[in-house]
């Protein structure tokens, strides 16, 4: 070897130094710029070792280029630099199906606008549009590839579709709830920082599938013997509800959470005070809060029902306290289901004519509220006794007593008792009017 070789070699050797370990490898050790010394480590910060001398001299004298380049980085600085690249380069790399996914369990867990987390029913809600309309579409496409032009051409499909509860409909129903879950995932990518923007789309029109663009709000409200002819239809052990639903003004959900100490009777058992507090959600079966704080209201009960209600309470209601009012069997224990008071229901409606094709157990809410309004209520009265949350703020400050609201109840009584006494005595007299 050549005076030359040997000083190159000594040069090299001068920075950093070279150890063989007791199981044979080469470590190497350098002083940083920062003057602190490091051993030889992988780029996922773990210790390393050479095979052979030469091996740990090349490694030495690459870290040497690096610091002469100015491109040194003390190695746990390097670890975390190289693993926020990575996570990133996989976040741009996420495809729709998985972002989505992320998406539905941080809205089952994270508050929402208003601070309150969503229900378990809105989260099922947007768990089945995702699911049954967006994932096929969308699934396997990159989230940073979305665009104005793919979602068009998605809303327009989603229009398209043929609707799954009316075979004949000229809408389906679900595309603008479709398209309004699709811009919420997309406005979260955009935060997120995997969507450069919002793509400019708007939500398809709304319309309803049940009913041709002729239909009016007011072809559903049913007159007082249709409810009461919907009463009748309905088995005796459940026939309560439409009562509740029509001259209470509940939702169907309301209807089946009740319990026996909801209802508040006068000393004689003349007049009662209904409390909602509760309702039953349609799609997980729990007792949960009312839809609002709106919803959490009392109201009186109408003369009207009175009797049957106190029938119903002594013949089919348990004793105790939170019995169910609308229960599954007699006297029990357990809540009728949704899905086994919609066949009820189903069966009931299609008894009584002039019903509206399809007719909803929702459409009885409506037709009690347009009767308490024909009685001249205030808005503020009916939004109190429907327990609407949208004029929240005016309830505060314009609040119905409930002298106001038990005379309402009272006035809507006598003019649908009378309706139907005057069509039973018509139909008695063999069609002809009665005076």
């Amino acid at each position: 070897m050549t005076r030359s070789d040997t000083t190159a070699r000594q040069r090299r050797e001068a920075w950093g130094s070279l150890r063989k370990l007791p199981s044979k490898r080469w470590q190497a050790r350098y002083t940083g710029p920062d003057d602190q010394t490091y051993s030889a480590r992988t780029e996922d910060d773990k210790p390393l070792t050479f095979l052979t001398k030469g091996d740990a001299r090349e490694w030495l004298n690459g870290v040497h280029a690096a610091i002469s380049r100015g491109e040194w980085l003390p190695p746990a600085e390097a670890v975390r630099r190289r693993r926020a690249a990575a996570k990133a380069a996989a976040a741009r790399d996420v495809t729709f199906r998985e972002y989505a996914e992320r998406w539905l369990e941080r809205i089952a867990t994270e508050p929402g606008k208003g601070g309150k987390l969503r229900r378990p029913g809105t989260v099922l809600a947007y768990r089945g549009r995702v699911r049954n309309y967006l994932m096929a579409p969308l699934g396997d496409m990159k989230v940073r590839e979305i665009d104005a032009e793919r979602v068009r051409a998605l809303v327009i499909k989603l229009v398209a579709m043929p609707s799954v509860l009316k075979e004949d409909a000229r809408h389906n129903g679900i595309a603008g709830d479709a398209v309004d879950v699709l811009k919420m995932i997309l406005r979260a990518a955009v935060r997120d920082g995997l969507l450069a923007k919002m793509p400019d789309v708007p939500t398809p029109t709304r319309k309803s599938v049940r009913h041709d663009d002729a239909h009016t709000p007011e072809d559903d409200v049913a007159t007082p013997t249709q409810v009461d002819a919907l009463y009748e239809a309905v088995p005796e052990l459940w026939r309560i509800a439409v009562l509740f639903a029509a001259w209470c003004q509940l939702r169907r959900g309301e209807v089946l959470g009740l319990q026996r100490h909801d209802i508040v009777w006068n000393s004689d058992r003349t007049a009662a005070t209904l409390y909602v507090r509760r309702q039953k959600n349609g799609s997980t079966g729990k007792l949960t809060d009312p839809k609002s704080d709106s919803g959490l209201r009392s109201m009186s009960v109408p003369p009207l029902m009175i009797e049957r209600l106190r029938e119903h309470l002594d013949q089919n209601v348990g004793r105790g306290r939170t019995a169910p009012v609308v229960p599954g069997g007699v006297r029990g224990n357990q809540y009728l289901s949704a899905s086994r008071w919609n066949g009820i229901w189903a069966a009931a409606r299609g008894a009584v004519a002039g019903l509206p094709d399809g007719y909803r157990f929702h459409d009885l809410r409506h037709t009690g509220l347009t009767r308490i309004a024909q009685e001249g209520a205030t808005l503020a009265e009916l939004m109190r006794r429907g327990g609407h949350s949208d004029v929240t703020v005016v309830l505060r400050y314009q609040k119905a007593t409930m002298a106001r609201d038990i005379e309402l109840a009272a006035r809507m009584s006598v003019t649908a008792g009378e309706e139907i006494r005057l069509e039973e005595a018509r139909i008695k007299s063999g069609g002809h009017n009665v005076g």
